[in-house]
């Protein structure tokens, strides 16, 4: 969808939006702030660009249409080659008039096309001379950049020397990587320093800074590579007339860190529709990388047609970016809400000032913790980037600090459980009401008793209540030590509904050991998890045997998961004392100790999924409604078979993906599957290829 312009209205309109966002974009790339986020700043420029096709007299010479990207900022290190920006598209019409365009300008109808991802960072050149890094320069006005060679050393992915002693400059993009990111907001606010909004301003800023107390690591992503006037030798001569797809091959056999080793690498396309898909392969993608991207960049990749279609003042006429929607934007946090889970977690929501993200209404996002509120200076009235990629649920990043009036307000912390007043437990991050699971005991037996755990029919939210306030039930354990004349003696409970309740809780005893670990509700954990840790344990007494390091060993569970863990079962003990006093089954059907993938395993990897299955070794996703035999089984019913089965249960589809059941209703991930060329089967096709195990 194309993005809306700003409406400009008259000349006066014109002029201030000019100012505005020659301000913005002078803000930016001078420190790494802004006002404006970047969909607004585009929606500005289109306007600004709609205006002057009406009024071409009335242009003004500040305008940013006319210039490259950061033009606001001049340097005085002059580039051999103007380093343009690019022009922008936002649709496949936009992108389709585009390639008219150039198929004009080349004489050809079909042109090679290198198609990847657009960095979301700061443009920069970088020299080598007899293979040394000798400096770095930003694009500044396109043809003189700033001079930031002292950052030299501190940017990964960009060699100090290359592989062969040759006089080139390497132009790319430099980024944060949401990992770096992560740890220089830490580094920053420790040091006493605002957070940075988000990435890309982060290395904005980190990339002029000289005299800090402190460096953070950025990553360069290298996208151009050509000689220098002067230099003959053999590998800088063989340059000149080179496809952009053999150039950045160059590029990454001298050493310089490209796009070709991340799930998003540089790749051709032979025509407009080839590429129209690489884009949404792409697009798909965008919110698994680990870095920004904020479109895909589309170039014609022969020299002969680069050539042939030359370059403006802007930008070249043989690139364009095919912009993608904003996953970030900014807004004003209004309020923070402290919610209780049924663990007894106390976590902070901020509800925000309405705002459309990617075609979605946010007005709430998560805060994380306390101590993440601290460590990022929020308070009541900031204006905060929100981003929000995908299905992801939205998250504040930080405030924008420099647009501060003085009226935002200190976020205040609950000093007892804002749900049942007891004290609070401070020592970790994330706060945790005394009284744990106690504290939502209702709501801790309602998810216990619940269809995908312990699938106790007849024990609803209501019911559990009345167990609760009849002093029958303090914890899960109790619930199967229920007798019949307890049962009896409740309102609205007669004789045959008490037997159909005891009866659902006899067959809650057998439900294996994945259902009773889901139904603890361990933290860090789910459905899909505890399946993993009692199909990798087999029993309970492995479990609560396991140290870190032994669980760690399940797959999907890292060096920060397994110690809360570990630590969260034996909290558990008594409960599960309980349950295995009251008879609940303890151990995984199926399963064996040592697990039989690990057993005919030399390395240390976690284990896998049960091999030998009609799905073994694939990675399944389901969506839509389920029809014919398998319409009666619940999504987690579902995801068990599929790990019955030998393969592995997912929530989104990507391209290690195998394979996509897609029934009634079916939406984005069946659309995306057919992106990305996934293979897809009906509800009856999958039926069929289970159908060994289906009862």
């Amino acid at each position: 969808m194309t993005t809306p312009a700003a409406v400009i209205v008259d000349a006066a309109a014109y002029a201030q939006a000019v100012q505005d966002a020659v301000r913005a974009a002078a803000a930016y790339y001078e420190g790494g702030t802004s006002a404006l986020d970047d969909d607004t700043y585009d929606r500005l420029v289109r306007g600004i660009a709609d205006w002057e096709a009406e009024h071409p007299e009335g242009v003004l010479p500040d305008s940013p249409t006319g210039k490259v990207a950061g033009g606001a900022i001049e340097g005085d290190v002059p580039h051999t080659v103007p380093m343009l920006s690019l022009d922008n598209v936002f649709s496949e019409e936009e992108f389709t008039a585009w390639t008219a365009s150039l198929a004009r300008r080349t004489g050809r109808e079909t042109t090679r096309f290198s198609v990847g991802p657009k960095l979301d960072g700061l443009a920069i050149a970088a020299r080598y001379t007899d293979g040394r890094l000798s400096r770095l320069i930003t694009r500044g006005d396109g043809t003189a950049g700033e001079d930031v060679s002292h950052a030299i050393g501190t940017i990964e992915g960009l060699p100090e020397t290359l592989e062969e002693p040759v006089t080139v400059e390497v132009r790319g993009e430099v980024l944060m990587t949401s990992a770096q990111f992560e740890h220089a907001n830490e580094v920053r606010t420790g040091h006493g320093g605002q957070p940075f909004a988000n990435p890309r301003n982060a290395a904005a800023g980190t990339l002029r800074a000289k005299e800090r107390a402190y460096t953070v690591p950025m990553t360069f992503f290298g996208y151009g590579l050509l000689p220098l006037p002067g230099t003959g030798s053999a590998p800088a001569e063989r340059m000149h007339g080179m496809a952009h797809s053999d150039l950045m091959g160059l590029a990454a056999g001298l050493g310089v860190h490209t796009s070709a080793r991340t799930a998003v690498p540089e790749t051709l396309a032979e025509t407009p529709e080839e590429v129209l898909l690489r884009v949404k392969e792409i697009a798909a993608l965008r919110a698994e990388l680990p870095f920004g991207i904020d479109g895909i960049v589309i170039k014609a990749d022969l020299a002969a047609d680069r050539e042939s279609a030359g370059s403006g003042t802007r930008a070249p006429r043989w690139a364009i970016a095919y912009k993608l929607p904003a996953v970030e934007k900014i807004t004003r946090l209004l309020e923070v809400e402290w919610n209780v889970g049924r663990t007894g977690i106390i976590a902070p929501r901020g509800v925000l000032e309405p705002v459309v993200i990617d075609g979605s209404t946010i007005t709430y996002a998560t805060l994380h913790n306390p101590a993440d509120i601290t460590r990022r200076d929020l308070r009541l009235g900031d204006q905060v980037m929100v981003h929000r990629a995908g299905d992801v649920i939205p998250r504040i990043e930080a405030p924008v600090a420099h647009l501060r009036t003085g009226e935002e307000r200190p976020i205040e912390f609950p000093a007892q459980c804002p749900r049942c007043g007891s004290d609070i437990d401070t020592r970790e991050e994330r706060w945790r009401c005394a009284q744990g699971r106690n504290c939502h005991l209702v709501a801790s037996l309602a998810y216990a008793t619940g269809r995908d755990q312990l699938d106790i029919e007849g024990l609803g939210a209501t019911r559990v209540v009345q167990l609760v306030d009849a002093g029958l039930v303090s914890d899960l354990a109790d619930v199967f030590t229920l007798r019949r004349e307890q049962l009896l003696g409740l309102e609205r409970m007669g004789e045959t509904s008490t037997d159909n309740l005891l009866a659902a809780i006899a067959r809650a005893k057998e439900q294996p050991l994945s259902r009773v670990l889901c139904a603890l509700g361990v933290r860090g954990t789910g459905r899909s998890m505890s399946r993993r840790i009692a199909r990798y344990f087999a029993t309970m007494d492995h479990v609560r045997a396991a140290d870190a390091d032994a669980m760690q060993r399940v797959d999907g569970i890292g060096s920060e998961k397994a110690p809360s863990i570990v630590a969260e079962m034996a909290e558990l003990a008594p409960l599960i004392d309980k349950l295995t006093a009251a008879g609940v089954n303890m151990t995984e059907p199926g399963a064996t100790w040592p697990p039989a993938a690990e057993a005919a395993s030399d390395d240390d990897g976690p284990a896998a999924a049960p091999a030998g299955g009609p799905l073994d070794g694939m990675a399944v996703v389901v969506t839509g409604a389920m029809t014919g035999s398998l319409e009666k089984l619940s999504r987690n019913e579902m995801n068990e078979l599929i790990e019955r089965a030998g393969g592995r249960s997912s929530s989104s589809v990507s391209r290690r993906t195998t394979l996509v059941v897609a029934g009634e209703g079916a939406g984005s991930k069946r659309a995306k599957a057919e992106q990305l060329g996934v293979r897809l089967a009906t509800p009856d096709e999958f039926a069929a290829m289970v159908s060994g195990l289906l009862g």
